[in-house]
Order: C-alpha cells, then structure tokens, then sequence
C-alpha cells in the first residue's frame, strides 16, 4: 500500500512528521517536564554552592562566604553541630529549629551523609485576605482558602562533614505561571510551524520530486520505443548525472534498433537470392530432368554452402554474445595455420582472378584458440576480399615483436569513411551505401572479430582512407 505513494507526498510526510516530532519534543522539554528540569538544576546549583561551604568551613570568614553564597544562590543557610545549634556567629534569618535541624540531621545519617527533600506550604496574600473579609457571610472558610491561598515550594537540604551540618532552605520559584506563558506560546508555535512546514514540505517534495517525475514519464516514452525521447533532469547533480546516463541509453538503444532493422534487411537480402537461385533451379531440374548440367548442380551447392555459413555465423555470433564460446587454448603454428586458410581461399576464388599475398618472415607460434583464432583470420580476409578494388588484390601480413603478433589484412577498395570509422566493429552495424552481396561470407565477419579478440584480451584497429583501401589489423600476445 504505502508503495504506491506518489515521491512527492512521501517527502511530504517525511518533512512534515518530522516537524511534528519536533514540536513534540518542544512541548514534553517545555510543558510536561519543565518543573522536573527546574529542581533538577536547582539541586545542582545548590549542591555546588554548599561544595564551596565545605571547602571554606574552617576559615575565618566563613560567615561572609555563607552570607555571599546565600544572597547569590538566593537560599538561606546555617552550620550547626550535631545537636542542631548554629555555629556561625550571625543568626541566620529563617533557619530551622535546633529540633528541626536535629531531625534533619539524622535523615541524613540514615541516607550516608546528604539527604534533600521539597516541601510545599500555603500562604495567603494580604489582598486576598482583606477581600476574604469583605466577603458576606455565606460564604464558608474553604472557599475563602481556595481563593486566597497561593502554594510556595521550598528545597531543604542537608550535608553532614566533620560532626557538623551544612542546612540549606532553598525557595524554588513557582514555575507555573511560567508554564502557562510558555504553553500560550507553544500554541501559537505550534500552529505557525505546522503551516510553515507544510508549505515547505510542499516545496521541497515538489521541487525534488518534478524532475523525476518527469524523468520517469520520458523513461514509460522510451520503453514504448520512442528512441528519440530525451531527458532533461535539472536541479540535483544525481538527477542531471542520471539524465545523461539515460540520454546516452536512449542514443544506443535508437542505433542498436537501426542497425537491427538493417541487419534484417540485409540477412533478408542475402538469403532470399540464394533461395531464389535455388527454387529456380530446382524447378528447372522437376520440368527439364534430361537438361540438368554440372554447372547447375555446382550453383546449387555453392548456394546452399553461403546459407549455411549465414546461418553459421549468426549462430557463433549470438554464443560469443552470450559468453558460451570458451576459449580452448593450446600452443600452434600461427605461421601454418594463416597459410593454409590462404591457400583454402585461394583454391575457392581461383576462377575469380584474385590474388592473395601474404608476407612473414618465419613460424610463429601463439597460445591461443587455434579455432576462433583461425575465425578472426577468416572473416578479416573475407572482408578484405568483399571489399577488394579494381586490381582484386588482397595483402596478408605477419609480423612480431617481443610481446604480441600482429596479423594484418590490406585492400585497396572504396575506403572507409572517418564518420563509419568508430562504428564498423560494432554488432550488425553496415556502412552507408547501399547494401550489395557479398562475394563471399555473410556480413558479420568484424562483429565476430571483435568478440574473438576481446576474450584473448588483444587489440584490433583499421587504418583505411576513402578511395585508396583499408587495412584491418589484429594483435594477440604470443
């Protein structure tokens, strides 16, 4: 249930409860335990003010330090021996009895030396004892004492040092006038606060919340499949940074989608001529049987060979997408193995009037997936040759160093454009012109290159040039 609130309103809820809570604490410190916190501090103050008696209780002028104590800590108090007799030489005004102070006394033994208590006494005022007197007759003597009488509450302290007594008689102010000012004030507080913070939680929630709201309406347009959507999150740095992750999601999906579409479009082509070509001649062979030539037969399984490479490499292409190609490694010929797929080639486009050259120097041998190795190898020739210019010459070369090998792959066709450049080794992705089928292979040969490359941890590059070729190279480590 709370799920499905709306951001905004959790905000809200958040900034306001806690505003509230606020003014619950202010109340409770304020109202409800301001009396509890007053005699707590004034047992402190007066404990620290009879600390100071007892430091100064042999000196000479220790009537002064008492009185001085006594006008600053606004209470009244005595030293006395243990019979409750005052010892200091000036009587104090309002100390207790020698009985009283006896019985005081002995409350502290029995506590370990210090013993407090509050007491309450009512007092009447002179004005309201003169009202009371003006009063008529009917009137009984407890209305009068409701009336007139006022509470007044004192804190008696006791200290026991060195067989003498430290009482101290404390008027603790009456803090319910105060308490009631403050319970006024807390109410118009209270009512202010509430407004206030409701009008800026509502701020707050909707100036954090409309950005992402806004996000998340461009977010349900882009999951419709409205690539072109943008998001435009201001005013958090979390929300700007999550906006431009968005926006580069947006661009890459819009561009995996057209290169998709145009991969359809092309395997689509490439598939319906070899079908096609197919169908035809087998047709011919159902209503000619005595007319089937070599020549026609060999279309026919050259045709079926290009679907099934098409298929093949679709397939390879979606395992190294799903990281099932492990590498297999072991240690070959790298010399040999580029060789002998050379002449393979060869052999296959020997009627064409290519010419494949490939120049090294001596036998280099790698750890490495001989298999996807000799994958990447193909489809880097195959492209060359799809690509090949007028004179259909083609340029293989191998060369090392300490580290790595380098396996090089040169045509001499149309070139690459610089805007095709960062984009030809990515899945599915065709150059500009017009789609035209290949001599040979299928089309994702770099996608496959890529992948291969990638889990061997090597690196891969094209130099190439608008009208004077391209040159694919790999690099693995040996």
């Amino acid at each position: 249930m709370f799920a499905k609130i709306k951001l905004k309103w959790r905000i809200f809820g958040f900034l306001l409860g806690f505003c509230i809570l606020l003014l619950v604490f202010l109340w409770l410190s304020q109202i409800v335990f301001l009396n509890d916190f007053y005699r707590y501090f004034r047992i402190s103050e007066v404990r620290n003010d009879v600390s100071i008696i007892v430091y100064h209780i042999d000196d000479e002028d220790i009537d002064e330090i008492v009185s001085e104590l006594s006008i600053d800590g606004d209470f009244v108090a005595d030293i006395v021996d243990m019979q409750g007799v005052s010892l200091l030489n000036d009587a104090r005004q309002g100390t207790q009895s020698p009985s009283s102070n006896m019985r005081l006394i002995t409350s502290a033994i029995r506590s370990g030396g210090e013993y407090y208590r509050f007491t309450t006494t009512q007092t009447q005022s002179r004005e309201r004892r003169g009202d009371s007197q003006r009063q008529s007759g009917g009137r009984n003597s407890r209305s009068r004492n409701q009336s007139g009488q006022s509470q007044t509450e004192s804190l008696l302290y006791v200290r026991i040092i060195d067989e003498r007594a430290i009482i101290v008689n404390a008027v603790i102010s009456p803090v319910h006038a105060t308490t009631a000012a403050l319970r006024y004030q807390l109410i118009l507080i209270t009512g202010v606060m509430i407004i206030l913070s409701a009008i800026l939680a509502i701020i707050i929630a909707r100036r954090v919340s409309k950005p992402i709201e806004d996000i998340n309406d461009s977010a349900m347009n882009l999951a419709k499949g409205q690539y072109d959507t943008r998001f435009n999150g201001k005013g958090f740095y979390e929300i700007a940074g999550l906006s431009e992750t968005l926006n580069t999601t947006a661009i890459e999906l819009g561009r995996a989608e057209a290169l998709r579409r145009e991969l359809l479009a092309n395997v689509s082509h490439d598939l319906r001529t070899p079908l096609s070509l197919i169908y035809s001649y087998a047709e011919m062979m159902r209503d000619f049987p005595d007319d089937i030539t070599q020549e026609q037969t060999e279309t026919i399984m050259e045709e079926t060979k290009r679907l099934s490479g098409l298929v093949n490499d679709v397939l390879e292409m979606s395992k190294l997408e799903a990281g099932m190609g492990e590498l297999s490694k072991t240690r070959f010929n790298l010399t040999k193995n580029i060789s002998d797929t050379i002449e393979l080639m060869r052999e296959l486009l020997s009627n064409q009037g290519y010419a494949i050259e490939f120049i090294h120097n001596e036998d280099i041998f790698i750890e490495a997936d001989e298999v996807k190795v000799n994958s990447a190898f193909y489809n880097l020739l195959v492209n060359a040759i799809n690509h090949a210019g007028n004179d259909l010459k083609v340029i293989v070369e191998l060369e090392t160093n300490e580290h790595t090998v380098k396996i090089s792959v040169t045509d001499h066709g149309d070139g690459i454009s610089k805007e095709d450049l960062p984009f030809i080794w990515d899945r599915y992705y065709k150059s500009r012109k017009t789609h035209k089928r290949a001599v040979t292979g299928t089309g994702l040969g770099l996608s496959i290159v890529k992948k291969i490359v990638d889990m061997h941890n090597g690196d891969y590059g094209v130099i190439s040039e608008v009208d004077k070729g391209s040159t694919f190279w790999i690099e693995l480590y040996v």
